[in-house]
């Protein structure tokens, strides 16, 4: 068993090209994988279970996308200072905070006697999750010294991830629906609770005490001024079809936008307490890659709520109906995921353009497929959800390395951070969106018909992340050795 001292040091307190292992390293590795298994559970299940909720707490068709757009919303807001917290006051005791406060709020989510409760609650899960999740790289990187072995543990990041977003679905439809103990639905955020009351204790004994960075400071009023600006974006967004599109909500939109301009105008003339990097807010091909990002995420992230609330609230599918529907789509994403692998060194960015053109091939096979129909069945969308998994699987496993390109050493800690922060909010702003569009599209038409509207309008982003893609680098780094 380590001691004391030999868990307080870090590999670098040991000394040069003598340092010996850190005894616990394969723990911190457990650790981190545990609560990037916590966040990938909780950032799926409510999509499956948000139907029941509703039916039980009630609220508007609105506050099925707040349940899923403010646990998104908070993680990106808080992510980027998340990271800079870590390195201010140290990664281990912002790891303990996000870890103990995401524990604590899932509890709270399964105990919530009211759905605007429920959202808050799920917002600050979102929020601890962003003080947990970017300390995790920065802890593995620090406990393993031994370049093989690091390979080795960041290797089981990708299983860690598919098999969680494969499971998830079904899981979160069979608790539902087994209503153990008369609970339902809330069961669903009772998942993660032993996860992190087994995980806790280790990271207290495991992590090791990194040196915490005071002269550095948070610039608060940069991410108030941040938050101020999305959520005047996404509110209204999600509101205004409830509302009556009332001009308050054109005006706030217009706010949001000024204030998110504001933020780029104050970030780039901050200097060295910046919440971003400023050089990357003046790198086109970055920006360019933020752009694929947010159109690429939020069309998939607006998508999958769409369908699952197609299945329960259009076809009475039961949860664990639903959660077995995107079966064929998580299958079709670890499939891309592989073979993506494989083919990046050769075909270079046109692997991107083959994954966006893959996701546009089955979103329009299942709008195709539901046209004239009065109800679809699960089996009727399977060939198009294995073509957008597959599409995304493609995408996703090589966009963020492409995108990173373009960046320097000194810019990628900053650059993989906003990186983060934008996949989260294109998933807001894509709930948001498009599932307005999918609930105003009910009121109005058949199921199939919502479902059909709202995928042909997926296409849009698409094709406008398709044509972003030329602005990315040919190869990606491995190619350039």
């Amino acid at each position: 068993m380590a001691t004391a001292t030999q868990l307080d040091a870090t590999p670098a307190d040991a000394g040069g090209a003598t340092a010996q292992p850190y005894p616990l390293r394969w723990i911190v590795a457990a650790v981190v994988l545990a609560a990037n298994l916590m966040d990938v559970l909780d950032s799926t299940i409510v999509n499956i279970a948000g139907p029941s909720i509703h039916r039980d707490l009630g609220g508007g068709a609105d506050t099925l996308q707040w349940l899923s757009a403010g646990y998104a919303l908070a993680f990106a807001v808080f992510l980027i200072a998340g990271a800079r917290l870590g390195d201010i006051v140290g990664r281990r005791r912002m790891f303990l905070l996000g870890s103990a406060g995401f524990t604590f709020f899932s509890v709270a989510c399964a105990t919530a006697p009211n759905i605007d409760v429920l959202i808050a609650f799920r917002a600050l899960q979102g929020a601890s999750g962003a003080l947990m999740i970017p300390q995790g790289f920065g802890l593995m990187r620090q406990v393993f010294t031994d370049e093989v072995e690091m390979s080795r543990a960041f290797s089981l990041f990708g299983p860690a991830t598919g098999v969680p977003m494969l499971a998830a679905p079904a899981l979160a439809g069979a608790l539902v629906d087994a209503n153990l103990w008369g609970i339902g639905w809330r069961l669903v955020f009772l998942i993660n609770v032993p996860i992190g009351l087994i995980t806790l204790p280790l990271a207290i004994r495991s992590l090791p005490r990194g040196a915490s960075r005071p002269e550095l400071k948070l610039d608060t009023g940069a991410v108030a001024l941040l938050g101020a600006a999305l959520v005047a974006i996404i509110f209204p967004l999600i509101q205004g079809r409830a509302a009556g599109w009332p001009t308050w909500c054109f005006v706030m939109l217009a706010v949001g936008v000024a204030l998110l301009v504001g933020f780029v105008f104050y970030e780039r003339h901050h200097g060295s307490d910046a919440l971003i990097e400023p050089s990357l807010l003046s790198n086109s091909n970055y920006l360019s890659g933020i752009a694929v990002v947010l159109a690429v995420f939020g069309a998939f992230g607006g998508l999958l709520l769409c369908i699952s609330l197609y299945g329960q609230l259009g076809e009475g599918w039961s949860p664990i109906h639903a959660g077995l529907t995107l079966t064929p789509m998580i299958l079709g994403m670890v499939i891309g995921m592989v073979v993506s692998g494989t083919l990046v060194k050769r075909l270079g960015r046109h692997l991107l353009h083959i994954g966006i053109a893959l996701i546009s091939l089955g979103t329009a096979a299942v709008a195709v497929v539901l046209t004239g129909m009065h109800s679809a069945s699960s089996w009727d969308l399977v060939p198009g959800l294995v073509l957008v998994g597959a599409g995304l699987g493609a995408t996703f496993g090589q966009l963020f390395t492409f995108i990173l390109t373009s960046v320097t050493s000194d810019e990628v800690g900053s650059a993989s951070g906003v990186l983060e922060a934008t996949q989260q909010l294109s998933t807001s702003i894509g709930v948001a969106i498009l599932g307005t569009i999918f609930f105003s599209a009910l009121d109005h038409h058949l199921p199939p018909d919502a479902l059909q509207i709202t995928a042909w309008i997926c296409l849009v982003p698409l094709a406008i992340a398709f044509l972003l893609v030329f602005r990315l680098p040919m190869t990606a780094p491995e190619d350039d050795h």
